[in-house]
């Protein structure tokens, strides 16, 4: 036997590491600075995960097509849920997993492989890596190549909808804002501070592409879920950026919303609140946002709710190890300069 040699568990673990480390240290390309020349709108839509994106952006793209707008819904989100709900609660084949597929057989993808309609809606899922299996923003960046080669910047929609998770900062997840691959973005946030604290970041993101020449900026906020307490449109008022719509927390809304039925439809109660919406994001320029400071967010609730009021009291040695350890002075000798 020999003992000399490295097992091979322990060869694979270290290839393992160096390849992330590898992709973890690929750079983004350069922003492009020129200016926005296509007439389709591409409009990406951020928020927390959970928050309610793609209850918005299905019932939003619904009634967009009822207006008589041609609407592309691009799901962002590795876990491949934004066409659920306009799909009736129906799993839609992911771009990735087909693509892997075909390629495994020797195929080429086709539009009809990954793109299905519902209504005038069409829509489609970027899907992403399993857990532990991949990095889901190389994932995304993976899944617009494959677009690109498809015909993405030749296909002729009046807006393309992209449904992004605003609390995932990687890259891949930034891809809009960096490449300037959209015109504005919309954020969708609720009365809560984890929501808002999700939708600064992403107002810091846009500001910080600006000032390297980016074109991208913030067109709104969607409120969801609304309570009624204001902290979101206080928010909105801070930063700068008009809001689009406010939908109420309702009973109605979230028994249809789980049972995966579409409200954003003209003749619903909710259609005038999703006909309004649709105008709102058509209209809404992008603007530059005025992020504002942690300290500035908490300030928006009271401190009873975020805690405001702990203080931050250092840590001591005896708390770490249970002893104080003996400080013994140095042996070196340091000797006076001259």
């Amino acid at each position: 036997m020999n003992t000399g040699s490295i097992p091979a568990t322990k060869t694979v673990t270290f290839m393992m590491k160096e390849n992330l480390r590898a992709e973890a240290g690929i750079e983004p390309p350069p922003v492009v600075t020129g200016p926005v020349t296509k007439e389709t709108q591409i409009i990406a839509i951020y928020g927390k995960g959970g928050i309610g994106k793609s209850f918005t952006l299905a019932n939003l793209s619904y009634m967009m097509a009822q207006q008589g707008k041609k609407v592309l819904l691009i799901g962002c989100d590795p876990k491949s849920d934004t066409t659920s709900l306009l799909f009736g609660g129906r799993a839609c084949p992911t771009i990735i997993e087909t693509s892997s597929k075909k390629k495994l057989a020797g195929e080429a993808v086709a539009i009809g492989d990954v793109c299905f309609k519902r209504d005038g809606v069409y829509a489609m899922e970027l899907g992403g890596p399993e857990v532990g299996r991949g990095c889901g923003g190389r994932g995304i960046i993976h899944g617009f190549e494959l677009l690109e080669k498809l015909g993405f910047h030749e296909w002729g929609f009046d807006y393309v909808l992209l449904d992004f998770l605003g609390d995932v900062v990687c890259g891949g997840f930034g891809l809009p804002i960096a490449r300037d691959m959209c015109q504005k973005v919309i954020v969708v946030a609720s009365n809560d501070l984890q929501s808002l604290y999700v939708a600064n970041n992403v107002c810091s993101a846009v500001e910080y592409f600006r000032k390297l020449g980016g074109n991208v900026g913030v067109a709104g906020m969607v409120i969801n879920r609304d309570d009624g307490t204001g902290e979101a449109a206080a928010f909105a008022k801070q930063v700068g950026i008009p809001v689009l719509s406010t939908i109420p927390a309702n009973d109605d809304i979230r028994r249809k919303s789980a049972s995966y039925e579409i409200i954003g439809r003209p003749e619903s109660d909710w259609g005038p609140m999703f006909a309004e919406l649709a105008n709102n994001v058509g209209a809404s320029q992008p603007m530059r946002p005025n992020p504002m400071t942690q300290d500035q967010l908490l300030g928006l609730f009271a401190s009873d709710v975020v805690g405001r009021n702990v203080v931050l009291e250092p840590a001591t040695e005896f708390d770490m190890c249970g002893k104080t350890q003996l400080r013994k002075e140095t042996l070196e000798v340091v000797y006076d300069e001259v």
